[in-house]
């Protein structure tokens, strides 16, 4: 057996092996089609897949059973998975100014042709939100080597009785909160304002806004002996902007900040001890800082609640980092084919999403904990990646003559009167169509 094929395997097995009997071997085939691939040569369709994995018939029908009715959910596999990644030791959290970055992000499978899809995500090449199964992802970003890589801790869903995006949003962020230990920060990209943070109570974020945002200082100013007294801070623009014509000039920053990244001097502004504009006096402060990139065309603006001992540059630092939670889609819509899933189940709909994100993460720290597979003769300094292993993994099929645990094996119950196929992810009895009248 070749090596990355028997490193997946003990992955895999040591990941499905506490889940019920029956549920763990159909799982473990399912995850085995995933990784290998198998997903993306049938353009998403399942059980083709797990027929290219040389399976058997009954096992291909026992691995979908599981996927749609099996007693699993994302929550436990990922405190699995945590827990197998930890005992190895490989995978070491990012640190900067003392806090480790928890990214947050949201990714959705396109399903553009399934029929009364109640949820949406915005996809920027068609510019408007399409039909699509989002998921939303909390994920603590750490290193393999010099490798970074995101080790996933929540898969949000969206609500059933409301599925808008704004809503999804806000459950996501209270689940980031909930899972944002004293050390933690979360790290998010525009897509989430500081106000739904600061509503949801997060202590520590880092966040990026938007170019024209405005704040307000936390203080009023002093009375100048005329009129009536200031009740709101003065009004603070981090970048210059124009507007019909005029140009509104920006604020002056309260501190700059200078360093040297790859050769380039990066340059940093920052505003203290800021509100909201729309927030009254004792809403929570927060500070801003502007960061100009020679190698970019555009600042960066992020708003933060991290203490002033953290440094402007380890902020920079800190945002950066969020993107090791694009890793784990990528992996898992790009190199193993589940960018657009064809089941039609409302659970499957969303457990496939989920298992193939856990998949995309099994994936990526397999390859970066494993020695580097070369394409052919001519790759000469081959690198860790999850699509030199799925390549890899693509060319066996399921190795039966793995040892596994004797907890997995087919669970010994009749199923000839249960429902196959289709109609075998469908609870309940299907509508019969009446005879036409004569």
């Amino acid at each position: 057996m070749p090596a990355p094929v028997y490193r997946m395997m003990t992955l895999l097995s040591t990941l499905t092996t506490p889940l019920p009997l029956g549920t763990n071997l159909g799982l473990l085939h399912l995850l085995w089609m995933l990784v290998s691939g198998q997903l993306l040569m049938t353009r998403g369709a399942v059980i083709p897949g797990l027929s290219g994995c040389g399976l058997p018939r009954r096992a291909v029908q026992r691995a979908w059973a599981a996927l749609g009715q099996g007693a699993w959910s994302s929550a436990p596999l990922l405190t699995q998975w945590a827990q197998i990644v930890a005992a190895e030791g490989r995978w070491q959290a990012r640190a900067h100014g003392g806090y480790q970055p928890v990214a947050v992000d949201v990714t959705g499978c396109w399903r553009p042709r399934l029929q009364h899809c109640p949820t949406r995500h915005y996809q920027a090449q068609a510019g408007k939100a399409l039909p699509a199964i989002p998921l939303g992802l909390i994920t603590r970003v750490g290193a393999v080597g010099t490798q970074r890589l995101g080790l996933p801790v929540a898969l949000v869903r969206a609500a059933a009785d409301d599925p808008r995006p704004k809503t999804h949003a806000r459950v996501l962020v209270r689940a980031a909160v909930q899972q944002c230990r004293p050390h933690e920060a979360l790290v998010l990209d525009a897509g989430f304002g500081v106000a739904l943070l600061q509503e949801e109570g997060a202590p520590r974020y880092v966040v990026r806004v938007a170019k024209n945002s405005t704040f307000r200082r936390a203080q009023p100013p002093a009375y100048r002996g005329r009129g009536r007294p200031p009740t709101r801070g003065a009004l603070v623009r981090p970048l210059a902007r124009s507007y019909q014509g005029r140009v509104r000039a920006a604020t002056p920053p309260d501190e700059v900040a200078t360093w040297a990244d790859d050769g380039a001097l990066v340059r940093a502004e920052v505003w203290r001890e800021l509100i909201l504009p729309t927030a009254t006096s004792g809403a929570p402060t927060l500070t801003v800082v502007a960061i100009h990139d020679p190698r970019y065309r555009e600042p960066l603006l992020l708003a933060t609640s991290l203490p002033t001992s953290v440094t402007a540059q380890q902020r920079r630092a800190l945002y950066d980092d969020r993107g090791a939670v694009a890793q784990i889609p990528l992996a898992a819509k790009q190199m193993i084919g589940a960018a657009r899933p064809f089941v039609h189940a409302p659970e499957t709909c969303q457990r496939l999403p989920e298992l193939a994100l856990l998949a995309g993460a099994i994936l990526s720290y397999a390859a970066a904990t494993s020695p580097a597979i070369p394409t052919g003769f001519w790759d000469r300094r081959p690198q860790p990646t999850a699509g030199r292993l799925r390549r890899a993994l693509a060319r066996v099929p399921f190795p039966t003559d793995f040892p596994l645990s004797a907890r997995m094996q087919v669970k010994k119950v009749r199923t000839d009167h249960l429902r196959t196929g289709f109609w075998g992810q469908r609870r309940g009895v299907p509508r019969t169509h009446e005879p036409h009248a004569a």
